[in-house]
């Protein structure tokens, strides 16, 4: 398998998914809370980006506009992120 198609399962099996579980909950706690604190709205806010960032990477990929090199950096980087996080 590509360092391309693991960066792009990666992408779709595990941190999107897992971005968009934290977003949800982030939701149920400003709306539990009936308000959003500032740091919540910036961590909400970070949260979009990275997910937006993350299926523009998908795109890329798909397009064939990302070569090897690139995508077996970026799945290392995440790879490491998703490590750290635990």
């Amino acid at each position: 398998m590509s360092h391309t198609e693991k960066l792009k399962n990666f992408l779709e099996l595990e941190i999107i998914p897992d971005l968009e579980v934290a977003i949800d909950e982030l939701f149920e706690a400003i709306d539990k809370a009936k308000s959003a604190s500032k740091e919540q709205k910036e961590d909400l806010e970070e949260m979009r980006e990275m997910r937006t960032e993350c299926f523009a990477i998908v795109e890329e990929i798909q397009r064939n506009e990302m070569d090897e090199e690139e995508a077996e950096e970026l799945l290392e980087e995440l790879i490491d992120m998703k490590t750290e996080e635990k």
